[in-house]
């Protein structure tokens, strides 16, 4: 039996996921008979040619469920809805489902999982279905495995897809806005950046420090900002944060700049700050970060940290009014001072 696996990559740019990517295809069961694909004939319209129906009738769908909190019937009524309306032009032939969620004998289960395993030798797969071009491939009951932890358009686009394959559809298919190799999928709404207690995959933190003149005295007025929020930052952190430098500026979690002139007000001194990371919800917030970038332009030497604390702060998803002390209404005296103490 030769399946099809719907792949999730995860892409971190700094506006949050990009997209997702339906890729890859795996054998699940070895068999003796060729893998069926183009094999009907396609028209001008996108249409195929009128094939028999393998399934041999009308098929029951049962539904199963990892997350009893959770309700698929109406995501599930809809992807199979569109296929009965759609399978005739696409397909080749009508279709016809009958969803009885708890059928005792279906002719094919849904399962909603908390992992895709069923197609082996694929990474990250958000959906598994075999790929049914005739009946002798049809053992009852089939099982078409999606992800559970997407919002309900994304579930519905996933189902769709994957009740494609047992159809006989592959990814070069139409129609492509759902059988493509590519598409869009949102997470089910999660808490924002802003919401957590920590908005950073872990607690261990990655520090490049960029050149600068007078290094030393930049390094240790830095590595002070460090050392207070690994003291927990008045209480406004989590107690088991840590920071090591690094040389390579790729891989750090927080990098630290000193250009001449500062990318959010140019001609100015003073500093700026930006994160980077996920919104797989879609929601037009971040979820985690996964990088800092802290630019700092024509400071005194001993003011470097306070800066650099003021923006790990906002790093650590804290508004204006829930930073440390140090970093409320301080004057230019006071950035210059040891704050830190």
């Amino acid at each position: 039996m030769n399946w099809r696996a719907l792949m999730l990559v995860v892409c971190l740019v700094l506006a949050g996921c990009a997209g997702a990517q339906f890729d890859r295809t795996t054998t699940h069961t070895a068999t003796d008979r060729p893998t069926m694909q183009g094999t009907r004939t396609a028209t001008e319209t996108g249409t195929v040619a009128d094939r028999s129906n393998p399934w041999g009738g009308p098929v029951t769908v049962a539904i199963n469920t990892s997350d009893g909190t959770r309700g698929y019937t109406d995501d599930v009524r809809r992807a199979l809805d569109y296929w009965e309306r759609h399978s005739a032009k696409y397909a080749g032939y009508s279709i016809q489902y009958e969803l009885v969620p708890d059928a005792e004998n279906p002719d094919l289960v849904i399962n909603f999982v908390d992992s895709v395993e069923s197609c082996p030798r694929v990474d990250h797969a958000v959906g598994c279905a075999p790929y049914i071009t005739e009946a002798a491939q049809i053992s009852r009951p089939m099982q078409i495995d999606v992800d559970d932890s997407f919002s309900n358009e994304s579930t519905i686009l996933i189902l769709k897809h994957e009740l494609g394959h047992t159809l006989g559809l592959n990814h070069s298919s139409a129609p492509q806005s759902i059988m493509a190799a590519e598409a869009a999928l949102a997470s089910r709404p999660l808490p924002d950046a802003s919401e957590r207690d920590l908005p950073w995959a872990d607690a261990s933190f990655t520090v490049y420090l960029g050149q600068t003149d007078d290094r030393p005295a930049v390094k240790e007025q830095v590595r002070h900002a460090l050392d207070y929020y690994a003291d927990g930052a008045d209480g406004t952190v989590p107690s088991n944060v840590s920071f090591t430098f690094t040389d390579d500026r790729s891989a750090a979690d927080v990098l630290i700049r000193f250009p001449d002139t500062l990318p959010c007000n140019p001609g100015s001194s003073g500093s700026c700050g930006g994160v980077r990371g996920t919104d797989p919800d879609h929601d037009n917030a971040l979820e985690q970060y996964d990088r800092l970038t802290i630019s700092i332009s024509g400071v005194d030497t001993d003011a470097v940290g306070w800066y650099v604390g003021y923006w790990l702060g906002y790093g650590f998803g804290l508004e204006e009014s829930e930073l440390a002390p140090p970093f409320q209404h301080a004057s230019a005296r006071d950035r210059r001072s040891d704050w830190w103490k």
